[in-house]
């Protein structure tokens, strides 16, 4: 199985749909991970039919920006568990011997308000004892080396992500392609 997580910046840019087909086409993944979509259901089922997928589920966006999407092919076994507007969090093959999570996340985009991201993670983490992959747009930095201009992140707002992540036990997998996408 293989899976696409995108932070789209909002998919109403034929642009950007445009790209989505394409990536899903290259690809070919089964379970795809949307954050930032900025569309509503309707824009978002005419994308599910372009990339031919057979399952959609929403967490509706919040005013104009916002919006998390999970879309799954029909033979991907996926639960919804819960959800709001910062993540989605699924099992796989529930209740069989493969079972497996996967939590879609989006961090908070207010810098004042990432702790609360944070507190959500380890609450998560308490939720289930399975295999567990969160993956997502945490709007948040480990190093400073990860950012290229604009303002300096202080080292404290990442120590309190650094510290998040150790609590649940992530490890980065990090990244391909470019340095800065």
């Amino acid at each position: 199985m293989s899976s696409l997580i995108w932070n789209c910046h909002g998919l109403g840019n034929p642009c950007t749909r445009n790209e989505l087909v394409e990536i899903v086409r290259a690809k070919d993944p089964s379970v795809m991970f949307l954050a930032a979509t900025w569309a509503d259901e309707a824009r978002l089922k005419d994308v599910k039919r372009k990339i031919q997928f057979e399952n959609l589920f929403v967490s509706p966006k919040t005013n104009r920006g916002g919006g998390l999407d999970m879309l799954r092919r029909g033979s991907i076994d996926l639960s919804v568990e819960g959800f709001d507007k910062n993540h989605i969090d699924t099992i796989l093959n529930k209740n069989k011997e493969n079972e497996w999570r996967f939590t879609g996340f989006y961090g908070e985009p207010d810098t004042q308000k990432r702790i609360e991201s944070w507190d959500l993670l380890r609450s998560l983490n308490h939720k289930f004892r399975v295999p567990w992959l969160c993956a997502g747009d945490f709007n948040e930095l480990v190093r400073s080396e990860e950012k290229l201009g604009g303002n300096r992140r202080s080292h404290n707002q990442m120590q309190l992500f650094q510290d998040a992540i150790n609590a649940c036990g992530f490890i980065d997998l990090g990244y391909s392609c470019s340095k800065f996408t």
